[in-house]
């Protein structure tokens, strides 16, 4: 593979930086050591003298580095143009473990350990990132020992390019690397915040929280003072005499409890409305901490994407730092500068689209192209009259978009009997019309599994493998081939909007979230629809998935449907705690 290398390019440049990057911001270069594999040539570059770049960066010459996205957020910032062909060890190496159980981790040291490559020692790995992160004024010492630093990185990654080689479809790995250029151009943009608001909410949070309960609990009963504790608490024993009183089957666990995680509460409120609030509330008083977003001195919350970091190959950022993470009322934060305005656009019932063409099943593809496979499947099966509308039938729509869902995931009768609140029988007869409307769907799904079984793995249509382990749960190698191949999807629009010049500032799941000059959006979100059709007609063998646009202009903010009534309730309390 090496010798190919060295066939195919003229130059292979080995690239690592030291930078400065507190949460939010975007990095300050520090220093580069680039190694060029042919010529033995190297470059040991301070941040001062990185003013123009060192090196070819045309389609003939491949840059390798170990998670490239953060390398090439440095050439962002520098102003240097991106690499055209970029491999990065670190999505290699993901892809040739996604699966397995990696003792050391998946970072550039377990990597090493993993392939038997002798490495530095993890404590003077973390001490100079210590280094790094400090900023700052750095001495004479200290200069030399972060670029002896970054240079072992880069001898450490040319070492491992040697073992890995053998391991890699370069084909493949170049799609991979050129989606961390587009992670590292979408972190550089980052999401506008509402920093005012953020800053009221943070100083005032405290003062909040009781009232909060309070509001949203006079509807529940289920927070209670308990052990003389001065703040109440949340009560199972009420929560379950209240899912009695409303007539809920809720999830239990094996012990017989009820399942409390916030998993179960999220999947629940999207079935119940009514219990949407408290999922928001026990989010908020739980996990939220206002102070972990990452916002920049430009107002923009910008944190690290992990891209390739799920074994769906799904991006994976911080729950705490991502405005997309917490409760989805916190998301009102997001709001475009005066003169600006962002759009959220989405793929419409994606997995659907991506499971019938896949497949191949011709009904569940005509299912996708009515243009709404939920009402389709329930008027074909006789439950749902043949002239209903999303708005006539909601809730039966609902249902059926559940039962999409486990089909998508393999989840049995019981599973979906809770999550749509009728009898087993109810949820067995559902599936059944499921399988007997698609049986070309079942039949591929079926086949994934036992391919995996037997095989010992799966793949996308771009290579993104998952290993099989004895342990591995069916119901994840069932839904690993529509999964990831969003996954696929969504990568490759990100590449082909961000080379574009679209100014996206995040991927979220299934959609993108751009910004534009007001007078400008409508044509940003034309191209980046356009984006999106092709990434789908691309992994889906000219397959077309519709996608929904939602735009908000200046001073309007995002808002998320599920979390606006919590929004409203908090921005009230808000205001008579802080009444600036």
């Amino acid at each position: 593979m090496i010798s190919f290398l060295f066939w195919l390019f003229r130059e292979i440049w080995v690239i690592d930086f030291e930078f400065y990057a507190p949460d939010g911001e975007r990095p300050k270069p520090l220093c580069m050591v680039a190694r060029e594999l042919r010529s033995e040539r190297r470059l040991r570059v301070w941040g001062d003298q990185l003013k123009l770049p060192p090196f070819d960066l045309g389609p003939d010459v491949l840059f390798v580095a170990y998670y490239a996205s953060a390398e090439i957020g440095c050439f962002i910032e520098l102003g240097w143009p991106t690499p055209a062909r970029v491999l990065d060890l670190f999505v290699e190496f993901r892809n040739i473990t996604n699966g397995l159980t990696t003792p050391c981790g998946s970072g550039l040291l377990g990597a090493m350990s993993f392939f038997g490559l002798d490495s530095i020692e993890f404590a003077e790995k973390n001490s100079m990132r210590e280094l790094a992160m400090r900023g700052g004024e750095y001495t004479e010492s200290e200069r030399l020992a972060l670029i002896d630093y970054c240079e072992a990185d880069v001898d450490a990654v040319a070492a491992l390019l040697r073992s890995m080689s053998p391991n890699i479809d370069l084909a493949r790995a170049l799609i991979r690397g050129r989606y961390m250029s587009a992670a590292a151009r979408m972190e550089a943009t980052g999401i506008p915040i509402d920093v005012e608001y953020m800053r009221r909410l943070q100083t005032s949070w405290d003062s909040i929280k009781d009232r909060l309960i309070d509001a949203v609990d006079a509807d529940y009963g289920v927070y209670v003072v308990a052990n003389g504790s001065p703040q109440k608490s949340f009560s199972s024993n009420r929560f379950a005499e209240w899912l009695t009183r409303k007539n809920i089957p809720w999830p239990h666990l094996e012990s017989g409890n009820l399942d409390l995680s916030d998993d179960c509460f999220r999947e629940m409120s999207k079935k119940y409305s009514s219990v949407a609030p408290l999922r928001e509330l026990r989010y908020s008083l739980s996990k939220m901490r206002l102070n972990d977003l990452a916002v920049g001195s430009d107002d923009r919350n910008r944190t690290l994407l992990s891209a390739f970091r799920a074994v769906t190959g799904r991006n994976q950022p911080s729950n705490a730092k991502f405005i997309f993470g917490p409760s989805c009322w916190l998301r009102g934060l997001i709001k475009p500068p005066k003169g600006w305005a962002i759009a959220y656009i989405d793929w419409s019932a994606q997995e659907i689209g991506i499971a019938a063409k896949l497949s191949g099943d011709v009904n569940m593809q005509d299912a996708y192209l009515s243009g709404d496979p939920y009402l389709w499947l329930g008027k074909m099966s006789g439950v749902i009259p043949s002239d209903a509308t999303k708005k006539t039938h909601p809730e039966l729509r609902d249902v059926f978009k559940v039962v999409y869902l486990a089909a998508n995931y393999g989840m049995g009768e019981r599973s979906l009997a809770q999550l749509i609140g009728q009898t087993e029988a109810h949820a067995r007869e559902l599936l059944r019309m499921h399988r007997e409307r698609f049986p070309t769907f079942w039949a591929w799904s079926d086949s994934a599994v036992d391919h995996a079984m037997l095989k010992g793995w799966l793949t996308t249509v771009f290579g993104w493998e998952l290993h099989v382990r004895p342990d591995t749960k069916p119901t994840s190698l069932r839904n690993f081939p529509v999964q990831a191949n969003g996954a696929e999807m969504l990568r490759l629009a990100c590449c082909l909007a961000t080379e574009r010049g679209i100014r996206v500032c995040a991927p979220v799941h299934d959609a993108l979230l751009v910004e534009g000059a007001d007078a400008e959006i409508d044509d940003d979100v034309r191209a980046t629809q356009a984006a999106m059709q092709e990434a789908s007609a691309t992994v889906l063998d000219g397959f077309v998935l519709r996608t929904d646009v939602k735009v908000i202009r200046y001073p309007d903010r995002y808002m998320d449907p599920r979390g606006e009534k919590m929004w409203n309730l908090v921005g009230q309390l808000l205001n008579e705690c802080d009444p600036s």
